[in-house]
């Protein structure tokens, strides 16, 4: 069996996990390049656990500027089996109001100037997102937001736009007229990677702010994000430390196969695949040359 190893990436405002007991720290190299920072291991009660800034320490790298392809990669290098993103969001809703943690189950993608596989020409592989998000996973962060009381809801859709900008009031009134939740800037291409890696996924959206759909509101700025990002900071703590200590030991399998995303997933034929390409993907494809 697998044992359970807890991938936690935090975004804006979310750049240490309090309460890691042994920690070390590690940079990793990826043949995709540097991940944003180095990795933070440690464990919460019997849970092992790796936290990973996604924007680094002092929030050096832009949405469009990570390299989420070696963030991805180097946490199934150590090991990751399950990955718990933190990220703030904007709401197109009424009743998702700054403070509420909202664990989406859906995305739309409007990225694109992202690379956002780790195949391509030599190796191509067509994963399945039609379910993004584990549904397990979700399940358990959904009870330790339950359990430490934290306000919490269950589903919804996110919307990932490019960035830096936010959006228009046009745009923003046409995603919200497309029944879509909330609205970030760093969920995709990183839920497809984490998928591609055979790595179980899910979003913890935090809403900092309403749109600027919204008649009643200002218009988003960075100070007023921050500000709700900050004063949601012990929640984000008290919750994940009451996952990590309630986690099983050992990796339970996806009911959904999102850590068998590759079986079947891989259509080029094995003597028309690129030598130097199947290298890079040592990693995310480890599974299956372990299975050779």
């Amino acid at each position: 069996m697998t044992a359970a190893v807890v991938g936690i990436i935090g975004g804006s405002g979310v750049y240490d996990l309090p309460g890691l007991e042994d920690v070390r720290e590690e940079r990793i190299d990826t043949p995709w390049g540097a991940p944003s920072d180095a990795l933070r291991f440690g464990r919460i009660g019997k849970t092992n656990a790796v936290f990973l800034p996604r924007h680094g320490r002092g929030h050096a790298f832009s949405p469009s500027g990570i390299n989420y392809r070696a963030n991805i990669d180097a946490l199934k290098r150590v090991g990751v089996t399950d990955i718990v993103s933190v990220s703030a969001c904007g709401s197109f809703r009424a009743e998702l109001y700054p403070g509420l943690f909202v664990l989406v189950d859906q995305f739309v993608d409007r990225t694109f100037s992202r690379a956002s596989s780790f195949f391509g020409d030599g190796c191509v592989a067509h994963v399945s997102m039609a379910h993004p998000v584990a549904p397990q996973l979700a399940e358990r962060i959904h009870a330790a937001a339950q359990a430490e009381e934290v306000a919490c809801v269950a589903g919804g859709t996110y919307v990932c736009i490019e960035g830096p900008q936010f959006s228009t009031y046009a745009e923003s009134l046409t995603y919200k007229n497309a029944g879509y939740d909330v609205i970030g800037m760093t969920a995709l291409p990183e839920a497809k990677l984490a998928r591609e890696a055979e790595i179980s996924y899910a979003t913890i959206a935090m809403v900092t702010d309403f749109d600027c759909w919204h008649p009643e509101h200002d218009n988003v700025d960075v100070a007023a994000v921050i500000d709700v990002v900050k004063k949601n900071a012990a929640s984000a703590s008290r919750l994940l430390a009451r996952l990590l200590h309630d986690f099983p030991e050992t990796h339970e399998p996806c009911p959904i196969g999102s850590d068998r995303a590759l079986d079947n997933a891989i259509i080029t034929a094995p003597e028309a695949r690129d030598a130097a390409l199947l290298k890079k993907l040592d990693a995310v494809m480890g599974r299956l040359n372990r299975a050779r």
